[in-house]
């Protein structure tokens, strides 16, 4: 078959480091091209060749790094259901743990002196280490049999280094005793230690499960349960499940629509907002197209299954906007290697520390370094750098999906802050892409009749939306037979009707052609051309026959759309296929200086690489199959949701509401987004730089103070959950 691209839940992550770890090893295994490990998301992307590698090996290829990856077919529904339950589990886990270390902290701190003080804490202690915090020893375990280390690897080495040495203590006190040394214990922090970092961990879950509201909100847009129209002409209830293409649902007022379809009976008006991001409500007549997720207003309407389960344009959106919360931005790259060294890198400095007070710390040096080696192997946190850049994107890109804003891939959302030009078809981006026939001018009234059958005739086998309001405008007429039809790109088309050919298209098609125009109709060629309407001339092959002008409205959204990313900076381009005069007319309309008029496809492409050529950071909107090789050029392609298929799926954003004002919305989220990034990452590193030096005891030699491991641990926990937070503010902008 080829390459294959597919995403799997990845289990029993707990760090950055992790998400580096598994990605460093899918990366070496034969027959993997891409992958990519999201630890905000918990789940790997991954393109393979399936004659090279199976998902089992791929899954062994994981299991032996000593983490789980899940590569049965299982819904979105049943991934979030079970980290729900995993969430309440640690909520469980994390309760007991604060509420069994208040007693060892309070005695610790304030009743050292009381009878049975250590043997009480101790008890306590190993309750929480071993019941509530083995997790931490066996995934470090695991990943000291892979000569890996992650989170847990410190939570583990500095609670378990703490705990021995105070259990040592306990039972043998006569040891330090017998040297003129104070036996400390230090089970309280080992306690508050464990509980600290499961309620950084639990509140990090929480806080993370809000990056994927957008998708569990587009998932909740579909109904369950759906009325169905039998043959017999009964309405019964059934499952969601159970619809196929072709079945007749009625849909009542207040009710949201099931799946896509076409409305045959009734009308009313539908709340899309859910999909574009437009309030307005749109009518429902018969014929028109229905969404899944959108809501009906007041009205009744019955209408047909034409797209069920995966097929519907909501479960596109959320599987788009899923893979897209999942890729990588390319700041990531650079955070992803430092992630992969933070834990042995924290680990040398840890035992770095612990030798060099052994050295210099005077009388109470062992205790000292002990205590600053926990200390440092606790406040590291390489989650806080791990999250930075996913928690971000992925708010960004479920705010741009909620706004009726689909980006492809994270990527493409952060370099959309860069943009400095944006090139703009006309047809269907600037206009509403319905064209329709305005004038029509004939020299010969004797053979108007024939002259606009043959038109229809010629136009019936064309594609351009120009040949379809022709056909439109004279569709219940009868035509005659075309022979040698021809497609002129960027020019018209030519065929032969009883043995005469025929020209429909611009003028340069006629005058390549040397074909007479006559003066009449020359005058009221310009004559629409300066109102802005597109001239098609009809010739045949030894004379022009007539004119007629076919106008395409400007969206009423395309000047104020303009205007916005004029104040924003950026240059605005139009490319249209249309002739010179009316091209002019349309770009004055809506405020564009810069435009070029009778382009063909080829040249809007080669249009954006003399941009990228000039050092501009260049966006192509575009609507239709004739943009595609222009949308793939530009840094940022961008589809307006009402052209073709393969422009949506070349380009790496989709309006779905076709409004050029959303442009300038996402660029203004991208900017919102990056600078989130880089607060986010900025906390992160100078978290580190300040608190590990701090940690490890370089303030003591100038006011002696020595960093407690209690609250080393509270504030590793709470460097991953602020990063986490700043990243959900973007919701509110």
């Amino acid at each position: 078959m080829g390459s294959i691209r597919k995403s799997y839940p990845v289990m029993d992550m707990s760090c950055a480091a992790c998400a580096s770890y598994v990605e460093k090893q899918l990366k070496e295994v034969t027959g993997v091209q891409e992958v990519a490990v999201n630890f905000a998301t918990g789940r790997v992307n991954l393109v393979y060749n399936d004659q090279q590698i199976t998902p089992v090996q791929l899954q062994k290829v994981v299991e032996e790094a000593g983490y789980g990856l899940i590569i049965d077919e299982i819904s979105q529904e049943e991934i979030m259901g079970q980290q729900e339950l995993a969430l309440q589990k640690l909520r469980t886990k994390t309760f007991l743990a604060i509420l069994l270390a208040i007693p060892v902290a309070v005695i610790g701190m304030f009743y050292m002196n009381m009878p049975y003080a250590n043997l009480i804490m101790w008890a306590i202690t190993t309750v929480i280490l071993v019941g509530l915090g083995k997790d931490f020893f066996i995934n470090a375990w695991s990943q000291a049999k892979h000569r890996s280390a992650n989170m847990d690897t410190l939570v583990a080495l500095s609670t378990g280094v703490a705990y021995l040495f105070s259990l040592f203590n306990t039972l043998f006190p006569s040891y330090w005793e017998s040297k003129a040394i104070e036996s400390h214990v230090y089970f309280e922090s080992v306690a508050v230690i464990i509980a600290f970092i499961l309620l950084g961990r639990y509140l990090e879950e929480r806080a993370k499960g809000g990056t994927t509201a957008a998708i569990r909100g587009l998932m909740g847009l579909q109904p369950k349960i759906v009325t169905k129209l039998t043959p017999t002409g009964e309405f019964v209830e059934e499952q969601i499940e159970a619809i196929v293409a072709g079945d007749q649902i009625i849909v009542k007022p207040g009710e949201r629509i099931a799946v896509d379809g076409i409305v045959f009976s009734g009308n009313s008006y539908v709340n899309e907002s859910m999909l574009t991001g437009e309030a307005t409500p749109v009518e429902k007549i018969e014929g028109s197209r229905v969404y899944a997720g959108t809501i009906n207003q007041k009205g009744s309407f019955l209408y047909r299954a034409d797209k069920v389960g995966e097929k519907t344009v909501l479960s596109h959106i959320i599987r788009l906007v899923q893979e897209a919360q999942e890729s990588k931005a390319p700041v990531q790259k650079i955070v992803d290697q430092v992630a992969g060294v933070f834990v042995p890198i924290v680990i040398g400095i840890a035992l770095l520390t612990f030798v060099l007070w052994i050295i210099l710390g005077g009388e109470y040096a062992l205790n000292r370094g002990l205590l600053a080696m926990v200390t440092v192997l606790v406040i590291a946190c390489p989650c806080a750098l791990g999250l930075a850049t996913p928690t971000a994107i992925m708010v960004g890109i479920g705010k741009g999906a909620s706004h009726g804003i689909l980006i492809k891939d994270a990527q493409s959302l952060e370099l959309a802050k860069k943009i400095s030009a944006i090139v703009l078809d006309k047809t269907g981006t600037l206009t509403e892409g319905h064209p329709e026939v305005i004038h029509e001018d004939w020299l010969d009234n004797l053979q108007l009749e024939k002259n606009r059958q043959i038109l229809l005739a010629l136009e019936s086998f064309s594609e351009h939306p120009l040949a379809e309001a022709i056909v439109q405008h004279y569709e219940k007429r009868e035509s005659y037979a075309v022979s040698n039809f021809e497609s002129l790109t960027g020019k018209g088309i030519s065929g032969v009707v009883e043995g005469v050919k025929y020209f429909v298209g611009n003028q340069k098609l006629l005058e390549e052609n040397q074909i007479p125009l006559s003066s009449s109709l020359k005058e009221r060629a310009l004559e629409y051309a300066d109102r802005a309407h597109t001239v098609i001339w009809f010739a045949r092959e030894d004379s022009a026959l007539g004119v007629l002008s076919v106008s395409d409205k400007v969206k009423s959204s395309s000047k104020e759309a303009v205007d916005s990313l004029h104040k924003q900076g950026i240059k605005v381009y139009m490319l249209t296929g249309d002739e010179e005069l009316t091209a002019k007319a349309i770009a004055e309309e809506v405020g564009i200086e810069h435009f070029k008029a009778g382009v063909l496809p080829a040249e809007k492409e080669m249009f954006v690489r003399q941009l990228q050529v000039e050092g501009e950071t260049v966006a192509m909107v575009g609507d239709g199959i004739n943009d595609s090789a222009a949308l793939a050029r530009a840094d940022v392609g961008i589809a307006m949701g009402s052209g073709s298929d393969i422009a949506m799926d070349v380009a790496k954003m989709t309006i779905i509401s076709s409004d050029l004002r959303k442009i300038a919305e996402a660029i203004q989220l991208s900017k919102a987004t990056v600078k989130t990034i880089y607060q986010n990452l900025f906390w992160a590193f100078v978290y580190n730089l300040i608190a590990i030096p701090i940690a490890a005891g370089i303030l003591y030699p100038v006011n002696g103070f020595l960093l407690s491991p209690m609250i080393g641990s509270a504030a590793m926990a709470m460097s991953s959950v602020s990063v986490v937070i700043n990243s959900l503010r973007l919701k509110l902008k």
